[in-house]
C-alpha cells in the first residue's frame, strides 16, 4: 500500500486524533466534576457546622472552596487545549506536514504534579 498517493493523511490519522480530543474532554469533565465536588463538599461541611454551633461561622478555616474551584478552572483550561491541539493537529493532517509538539503536555503534567503536591502538603497534617 502505497503512501504517497494518500492525499490529506488517512482516515486512522483523522480518528486517531479524534480519540485524543475525546480524551482531553474526559479528562475536562473529570477534573470540572472532582471540582465541582469538593466545592459542594465544602459548602456542606460549612453549613454543618453552622447548624452545630448554632450560630454563623464567620470565617472559613479551608481552602476546599478554592482547591475545587481551581479544579474546575483547570478542567476548562484541559478542553480548551485539547481543542487546540485538536485543531493543529488536523490542519498539519491536512497538510501533510505533521510535527510532534509535547510542549502542552510537559505543562498540563507539571501543573497537575504541582497540584499534587500543593494538596498533599494542605492534605498530610489533617491525618
Amino acid at each position: 500500500m502505497e503512501t504517497a498517493n494518500k492525499p490529506y493523511g488517512s482516515a486512522s490519522d483523522h480518528l486517531a486524533n479524534e480519540r485524543t480530543f475525546l480524551a482531553w474532554i474526559r479528562t475536562s469533565i473529570a477534573l470540572m466534576g472532582f471540582g465541582f465536588v469538593v466545592v459542594k463538599f465544602s459548602l456542606f461541611v460549612k453549613q454543618f457546622s453552622m447548624a452545630m454551633a448554632g450560630h454563623q461561622v464567620i470565617a472559613s478555616t479551608g481552602f476546599s472552596g478554592v482547591v475545587g474551584i481551581c479544579l474546575v478552572g483547570v478542567g476548562a483550561g484541559a478542553a480548551l487545549v485539547g481543542y487546540l491541539r485538536y485543531k493543529r493537529t488536523e490542519k498539519q493532517l491536512l497538510n501533510q506536514a505533521f510535527v510532534q509538539r509535547s510542549g502542552w503536555l510537559f505543562a498540563f503534567t507539571v501543573g497537575v504534579i504541582a497540584s499534587s503536591l500543593l494538596l498533599l502538603y494542605y492534605l498530610l497534617p489533617n491525618l
